[in-house]
């Protein structure tokens, strides 16, 4: 899971921000936004849309779940604090990447063996 504050949401600089994320050769499966059309002229191998509008959520069993449960776990964690400035979503927002990408081991032994690999002093 990667998170980015985006600004612009042209087709322009999102695909700007995918191709600097993604391999070409990857097949990216999206929401179906417009944003994220041409995706292949642009030189990805696939791109597969579900598009839930049309009611799809799933194409030959591929699905956008994750994003949908990273988002669900987020608005979780911030209902905790019902509200906070705009100024601190962008550190919650990476925080909860962090929490969500690491889901699956121990949060606290990954946290300290970051801390050793890059020291951070106040």
């Amino acid at each position: 899971m990667h998170t980015q504050i985006v600004r612009n949401c042209s087709k322009e600089a999102l695909q700007g921000i995918i191709g600097d994320r993604i391999d070409v050769s990857a097949s990216i499966y999206s929401d179906g936004w417009r944003a994220y059309d041409g995706l292949v002229e642009a030189g990805f191998a696939k791109h597969h849309p579900i598009r839930h509008n049309d009611d799809q959520f799933a194409e030959d069993g591929v699905h956008i779940n994750g994003i949908e449960s990273f988002w669900s776990f987020s608005e979780r964690r911030l209902a905790t604090f019902n509200g906070i400035p705009n100024a601190s979503f962008p550190a919650f927002l990476k925080e909860y990447e962090f929490r969500f990408n690491n889901r699956h081991g121990d949060l606290h032994r990954t946290m300290l063996r970051s801390l050793r690999r890059i020291p951070f002093w106040f």
